[in-house]
């Protein structure tokens, strides 16, 4: 009897234990996940290593979607294309939100969001001016550093040669042009206004982006977005078609790492030559005082983060900002 009893209690417990497990993995398929990626202020070397973290983290999580999330005024190209890169290459569907009323996506900005599988605005947001600049270059209208050539020589045709800095600006320009053109090609968004927007600076409300094929839709809160994109089809990295089911998907932002956070602090210009000035200080006062460690020890490290974050924000960059 006392065998039969036990028997009966741990066939009921095995049954309990599955019954359990299978209504658990249910419940994890049926619950959808929406990212989200912040993206606010210059885009640079922490930007790029923020969004490949947090789109890594996303296709490990099997996200439904990612919201990529932008208040921008440019940055970087090299980084801006590295954001790029990554976007094309998620197997997670990636949305591009210029969010909330009042932020901007200029310049790389705007090709961030042509990259994208689906791009939206919130009313009173705008977008464009993608035209390259030189950081550090000359501001217009000011005279150029170089002194022009004489009278004869111009005479002589040689102001009939382009200056070296007209050549760079073409050639930039130019490649610019073919990768925004090539991004609002594989989207299906407006290429014409995509080029426009890089020779000619120009710039578009959410509305008016929204009746010139631009963006896909304009959203009031991020709730609203979900909504909208709901049974929409995209195709991600690999030629994959998914649908999407984001009505009731729960939403969770991601936050950058200590690395991309450590890395946005060191990037900033005013920071980076503070570092250079208390990295050479410390080797002064070190080469000063024979024996006193600490001086140059630190003042070795500032200096060795103070010349890692110039290269990474080169005054001779090109830029989309």
């Amino acid at each position: 009897m006392q065998t039969v009893r036990a028997t009966l209690v741990a066939a009921a417990a095995a049954v309990a234990l599955v019954v359990s497990s299978l209504a658990v993995s249910a419940g994890e398929n049926n619950s959808k996940l929406a990212l989200t990626i912040s993206v606010d202020g210059a885009i640079g070397p922490s930007t790029a290593r923020y969004v490949k973290d947090a789109l890594t983290k996303a296709s490990e999580r099997h996200a439904e979607v990612v919201v990529l999330r932008m208040n921008t005024p440019g940055g970087l190209s090299t980084s801006m294309r590295e954001i790029i890169a990554d976007v094309l290459a998620s197997r997670v569907p990636v949305v591009g939100y210029v969010a909330p009323s009042g932020a901007h996506a200029a310049s790389a900005g705007t090709y961030i969001l042509y990259a994208t599988h689906i791009a939206a605005m919130a009313p009173g947001t705008n977008l464009g001016a993608a035209t390259p600049v030189q950081i550090g270059g000359p501001l217009p209208g000011l005279p150029d550093a170089t002194p022009d050539k004489s009278a004869k020589d111009k005479k002589d045709g040689g102001d009939q040669q382009p200056k070296t800095k007209d050549a760079m600006a073409a050639k930039a320009t130019n490649d610019a042009v073919a990768l925004i053109r090539s991004l609002a090609e594989m989207r299906g968004r407006n290429a014409d206004w995509a080029e426009k927007a890089v020779r000619e600076a120009a710039s578009l409300s959410a509305n008016a982006a929204l009746q010139a094929n631009v963006i896909d839709l304009v959203a009031r809160d991020p709730a609203d977005l979900l909504r909208q994109i709901d049974g929409r089809t995209v195709e991600v990295a690999g030629g994959e078609t998914r649908q999407l089911a984001t009505r009731d998907a729960a939403r969770e932002a991601i936050d950058p790492g200590l690395l991309s956070r450590f890395l946005r602090v060191i990037t900033d210009p005013n920071v980076a030559f503070i570092l250079m000035l208390v990295g050479i200080y410390g080797l002064i006062f070190e080469l000063s005082s024979p024996g006193a460690v600490a001086p140059g020890v630190i003042g070795t490290i500032c200096l060795l983060l103070g010349l890692y974050a110039l290269i990474c924000c080169p005054s001779t960059m090109r830029a989309s900002a």
